[in-house]
């Protein structure tokens, strides 16, 4: 719930978006009645319904029903919940839940069918509310709406369903309430749910795909700086378990850039301080983020304190020597010489002699570091190789499937 929780951060329009439509979705399988196993895909799929939405900007649109093609973030999150096993089974739910139900040559019995049709509901209904008008003040004319929309874009029953539901305050209440995120934890399907460190893998996988084709300027950003961080964390002699942990924060280190908008991480020129100060707060919310999950709070760590210096000057906690652990220095590093080894808007890619002043430079004012530098340097050769790989494999995860699909979907409509 956490993970799609920072997805919903980037303005305030959208903020709890996923949320409040899984909650929906959540208590219309209530009232009708069904079983635990369509209920938990529901509640899943809803809460990551719109994962593929990758922009602020195209978060925004989509909310305030403006004309876009809907068909391209369901597509998206289709092709990234495809490559989490269990995440399989909610994927074409994700897929078709702006599918109109006249659109459909199915049956409404047909669980895929009935789930998005929930959860289409449910999403509709949680962009009609006005979030600066009391909420009971708005029901009537919420109701009217989904009325208007029974038998063409939503099934009948499922209208019969909400109709039910719409008659309780106390649903409307729990859906706009600030408690919200603790309702869901106690009464979602999630409430006694445990996973093991492999499962947080696959998941961490996923939103680093999420992440890096955010913009196509950072597409193989994040498969780098985890690659990186890994072989440096080997070379190092860090033991075997947190090794993978380190991937599971290299994956996760930028996850808080889903707040950020597209118009600053792809802007051609230097920031303004305005700008900067928007970015900077990208690691603070990677922390928040992690450090809310059960167990996560050394990947937490690890992940967030990446602009962090030894010397007490980086952001956002201005954390010192004492208090930077050796996965954070590594992080640091992994990321520093990821980042500017890359093209970018704003400049070309440094070769071997750049980055190693400009990394030399930052151990020798005690910023990073200096043993995890010299270990990249008298490494560098196996490390870069092995990050090239990397960044080739999500490069081409990039081009050949996930922005291919879609440009193939618009020659189609």
């Amino acid at each position: 719930m956490s993970l799609s929780e920072v997805a919903d951060l980037a303005n305030p329009l959208v903020a709890q978006h996923q949320h409040r439509t899984a909650f929906i979705a959540l208590e219309l399988s209530k009232t009708a009645n069904l079983g635990s196993e369509i209920t938990e895909n529901i509640f899943t799929a809803a809460l990551l319904h719109d994962i593929g939405a990758v922009s602020v900007e195209e978060k925004i649109a989509i909310h305030n029903f403006k004309e876009i093609d809907e068909n391209i973030h369901t597509i998206r999150g289709e092709l990234l919940l495809e490559q989490i096993p269990w995440l399989r089974k909610i994927s074409k739910i994700v897929r078709n839940h702006h599918r109109n139900w006249k659109d459909w040559d199915d049956d409404i019995e047909n669980p895929v069918v009935f789930s998005s049709q929930i959860i289409l509901l449910s999403d509709y209904v949680e962009r009609l509310i006005n979030r600066n008008k009391y909420i009971l003040h708005q029901v009537n004319d919420i109701v009217t709406i989904i009325k208007k929309l029974s038998g063409k874009v939503i099934h009948k029953n499922i209208v019969t369903y909400f109709l039910d539901l719409s008659k309780r305050e106390e649903f409307w209440l729990d859906l706009t309430s600030p408690n919200l995120y603790s309702l869901l934890l106690i009464n979602g399907q999630f409430k006694n749910m445990q996973i093991e460190l492999e499962d947080v893998s696959l998941i961490s996988n996923l939103y680093r795909d999420l992440i890096d084709f955010k913009s196509r300027f950072t597409a193989t950003h994040t498969s780098g700086v985890s690659e990186c961080a890994v072989k440096l964390s080997e070379l190092f002699g860090l033991a075997a378990l947190d090794v993978k942990s380190m991937r599971i924060a290299g994956n996760f280190h930028d996850i808080g850039k889903l707040i950020i908008p597209n118009s600053i991480l792809e802007k051609p020129g230097k920031l303004t301080v305005d700008e900067f100060a928007i970015i900077r707060c990208h690691t603070y919310h990677t922390f928040r983020t992690l450090n809310s999950i059960g167990g996560l709070q050394q990947i937490a760590e690890w992940a967030a304190y990446h602009h962090e210096k030894l010397d007490g000057s980086g952001y956002p906690f201005h954390l010192t020597s004492e208090e930077i652990g050796t996965g954070s220095r590594i992080m640091a590093v992994a990321d520093i010489f990821t980042a500017i080894s890359e093209d970018r808007p704003y400049r070309k890619g440094m070769d071997k002699n750049e980055i190693y002043t400009v990394i030399k430079k930052q151990a020798n004012e005690n910023l990073l570091d200096k043993r995890i530098v010299e270990l990249l340097f008298d490494n560098y050769e196996v490390i870069n190789t092995q990050v090239k790989i990397k960044q080739s494999k999500a490069l081409d995860f990039y081009e050949t499937r996930f922005s291919s699909i879609i440009h193939e979907n618009k020659r189609k409509l």
